[in-house]
């Protein structure tokens, strides 16, 4: 079973960036398309990115096209989301898990996930 640890969220200034990272184990990811999901205070949690398995190709919702960028270094069963231009909208509890735009995946369970919070 994956275990997935989140990191390198914090509290950034609007216009900032930051860079999450995403840590598996227990099993290898490379043969699952990854994403990144967010979840801010009364809402549902969303995904916002994802990268595929095969071509690491990347698919964004809007909110955060050309903003983010997914990656995945599946030699240290890494994922990860550099965020830039971040505004008070993005702030969220993040994180990873299968995932897929538009594709419903089964979910590893859920790591604890990483607090980003942008405010001046």
């Amino acid at each position: 079973q994956v275990q997935l640890v989140e990191s390198g969220g914090g509290l950034v200034q609007p216009g900032g960036s930051l860079r999450l990272s995403c840590a598996a184990s227990g099993s290898g990811i490379s043969i699952y398309s990854m994403g990144w999901y967010r979840q801010a205070p009364g809402r549902q949690r969303e995904l916002v990115a994802s990268i595929t398995n095969l071509r690491n190709n990347t698919d964004y919702v809007n909110s955060v096209k050309g903003r983010f960028t997914i990656s995945r270094d599946n030699a240290k069963n890494m994922v990860y989301l550099q965020m830039n231009d971040l505004t008070p909208e993005d702030t969220a509890v993040y994180y990873c898990n299968r995932g897929r735009l538009g594709v419903t995946l089964p979910f590893f369970p859920w790591g604890q996930g990483t607090q980003v919070t942008v405010s001046s």
